[in-house]
């Protein structure tokens, strides 16, 4: 593994904004209008409490915020019309509230559809596409993508899964998806990688998969880190989902060193606080 400063000039657009992540991530901050979610479930579903999380998360320094509707794991079933319900209002509200690009987490086409009308710029989907209008879609709005890898689908466990290359399969996986979004209309600056880490893996392939970032990294798009609170580091540290701070902060740490450079967090002001002292070790190293 290497900690790099990525050596190619590297943007991504987020609508009419352009980012250089040559030497500087930007931190995603995570805000959940779910019931189930893994990690502080319900706390933001309700209105008040979700909206004054988005200010904190603004405050806190986050350049962009993901929003979603429906947890990625088994769980009650959510259908279109309500994750419609959950989420689209509460962009549009958003929007018109702060000025960070907005992100809606959905594998659905149609929620993203209406959440780019109402002003997202991105569509986190962590199906991997699996929805043949997603690509079609985002296209047409302009928006960019998040190409994730997943082994199954979302909502369904994966108990046992196996690779016989966990890092080879990933990036394989994604340099198709990416091949698939090109194919669509997008280009090279709407498109994220994100190896989907706990997304049909486990610990020790989540962490193979953390440490093989640079790899990653190399296939020239912006790639998205999904460690905050993640399983992955419950068991590599027997920790609780509320106590996995630190271990989350050290994996964001290591993920930007080694090429990430979108880090999706709950904890935004610690993660921007390790983003602006790597950004700083990463411009030295590269001047």
């Amino acid at each position: 593994m290497r900690r790099v400063a990525l050596e190619r000039p590297l943007f991504l657009r987020l609508g009419d904004a352009r980012y250089d992540l040559a030497t500087r991530a930007l931190v995603m901050g995570v805000l959940n209008r779910t019931k189930d979610s893994f990690f502080a479930p319900a706390a933001t579903f309700e209105l008040d409490a979700f909206f004054t999380r988005a200010e904190q998360l603004v405050n806190d320094g986050a350049d962009l915020l993901d929003v979603g509707g429906v947890k990625a794991g088994p769980g009650e079933e959510v259908s279109e019309v309500e994750e419609l319900e959950r989420v689209v209002p509460v962009l549009a509200a958003l929007r018109e509230r702060f000025d960070v690009p907005l992100s809606v987490d959905t594998w659905r086409a149609s929620v993203a559809r209406e959440s780019f009308a109402v002003g997202a710029r991105l569509g986190n989907d962590i199906s991997g596409f699996a929805d043949p209008d997603y690509l079609p879609v985002a296209a047409r709005a302009g928006a960019s993508v998040v190409a994730t890898h997943i082994r199954l689908r979302p909502r369904v466990a994966d108990p046992n899964p196996h690779y016989d290359d966990v890092t080879g399969d990933v990036r394989a996986f994604l340099l198709d998806r990416r091949a698939r979004a090109f194919a669509a209309g997008l280009d090279a600056e709407h498109v994220i990688l994100d190896a989907g880490l706990d997304l049909g893996k486990t610990a020790a392939q989540s962490l193979q998969l953390l440490r093989d970032s640079d790899q990653l990294a190399q296939l020239g798009s912006p790639l998205l880190l999904s460690a905050s609170n993640k399983t992955f580091l419950g068991v590599l540290f027997d920790q609780g989902v509320l106590e996995r701070r630190e271990s989350s902060l050290a994996a964001t740490a290591l993920g930007i060193a080694s090429g990430c450079r979108i880090v999706r967090v709950h904890d935004v002001a610690g993660s921007v606080r390790v983003r602006n002292t790597l950004q700083v070790l990463l411009e030295e190293s590269a001047s």
